[in-house]
């Protein structure tokens, strides 16, 4: 087994997903966490690839991109799918929900009042909707929506789904109400013994 080191803020984030993963796995590493100042200097120091963390040492091998690292691990730890059609599908879910973040996210920053509160209503009322609606309809396609996205088991989609969202979740409260399968399985990933173990004593930020 490689030595793990992730390296991002104190906050869950775009590293959360991999934190969830290495939980899953019951995988030791070390969850370096920095402040802005400290970041500040690192950054500096051209320590890392393209200055954006999370970033994930193995061993001596150093891998950027948030995304490019949870998927490395699901591979390497039995979630990214048992072929590759699964794998495949897993992907399609994944990106799906970067496009919603990313949606979130270009509403959220915009620095006119105005427009930002027009962006998030129509964040809220077709993008997120419509997404939801779609993942609904995908989940019930396996097995009646009664387990998860892809195959028989917990997945980097299902870890994917229950992170990313936890990321704008408090300014869209509620909206997993009409999506009653969607709910459950948040409940479903967040119930399982080593993430729940890890929600429980992972440390405290804002987001």
């Amino acid at each position: 087994m490689p030595n793990y080191k992730l390296h991002y803020f104190n906050a869950r984030g775009r590293a959360e997903t991999s934190r969830f993963i290495l939980a899953l796995a019951g995988v030791k590493y070390e969850d370096k966490r920095y402040t802005g100042e400290e970041w500040g200097k690192i950054k500096a120091s051209g320590k890392f690839p393209f200055g954006e963390m999370p970033v994930l040492e193995v061993d001596d091998t150093v891998l950027s991109q948030s995304n490019a690292i949870a998927r490395y691990l699901a591979s390497v730890h039995g979630y990214n799918g048992k072929n590759d059609l699964e794998t495949a599908k897993i992907g399609m879910i994944v990106e799906t929900f970067v496009d919603i973040l990313n949606s979130f996210m270009k509403a959220w920053f915009n620095k006119d009042e105005k427009t930002k509160a027009e962006l998030l209503e129509e964040f809220k009322t077709k993008t997120l909707t419509q997404k939801l609606a779609a993942l609904e309809k995908l989940l019930v396609a396996n097995n009646g929506g009664n387990g998860y996205f892809v195959g028989d088991k917990v997945s980097l989609a299902d870890i994917t789904f229950v992170t990313f969202y936890e990321m704008f979740s408090k300014s869209v409260e509620g909206a997993l109400d009409k999506y009653p399968k969607l709910k459950s399985l948040q409940s479903r990933v967040l119930a399982l013994p080593k993430i729940a173990e890890w929600v429980k004593k992972r440390p405290e930020s804002q987001f």
